[in-house]
């Protein structure tokens, strides 16, 4: 079997010309610690138009024969963009709750935050509370200031203040746009809670 795919891809790259052949080899699927951080940076469908769309088959097939989360999570936004495929969203959200559900936390706060604006779906600031707390709680700094905002306009449990305190408290960053939205959030969040509870949120995570 790994004979005959030798020999196809031989005779593949025989039939283009030397300038392709040299760019289909030189292109690789990403890793799955390469593409997190693709998506992380919000640039993994530009890396998938500037790879000339060459490797969609096996995108889709990894996400959905193999479902891997990060892979599901990609394939969705391309589906839901039409990014290099044509525009399916109904297909590209179910990849993408898939991620999520799979505990992907760029899924989980990806969902939440669609389910807040009310992108692709309507808006659902329960659900969104829901998935924005479990990315949260995995380390989604993207997730906690969003959950914080939510509850700081009112919305949500008072008994996730505390919480959400903690978790942007002890929060890292060298960003100094995202470290100064994170001082507001937290100056915010501790006008709606009693001075005991936000030392209690200060203290040192063991």
């Amino acid at each position: 079997m790994i004979k005959t795919l030798g020999l196809l891809l031989t005779i593949l790259l025989l039939s283009v010309p030397a300038s392709q052949a040299q760019e289909l080899e030189a292109i690789q699927l990403y890793s799955q610690d390469e593409l997190l951080v693709l998506i992380r940076s919000n640039s993994h469908l530009k890396r998938v138009q500037e790879d000339d769309c060459q490797l969609v088959r096996d995108i889709d097939a990894r996400a959905d024969i193999m479902k891997l989360p990060a892979y599901q999570f990609l394939y969705g936004d391309m589906l839901a963009y039409a990014v290099c495929v044509p525009r399916n969203v109904e297909r590209g959200w179910d990849l993408m709750l898939q991620a999520a559900a799979q505990g992907l936390p760029e899924g989980l706060e990806q969902v939440g935050r669609y389910y807040h604006i009310g992108r692709f779906v309507q808006p659902d600031i329960d659900r969104a509370i829901v998935y924005l707390r479990e990315a949260s709680a995995m380390g989604s700094l993207k997730a906690q200031l969003r959950l914080a905002k939510i509850l700081v306009d009112g919305h949500g449990s008072p008994v996730d203040f505390e919480q959400s305190y903690r978790w942007l408290h002890n929060a890292i960053t060298a960003d100094s746009a995202t470290h100064k939205q994170i001082q507001q959030v937290l100056s915010q969040l501790a006008q709606k809670m009693p001075p005991r509870v936000v030392a209690n949120a200060r203290r040192p995570v063991k």
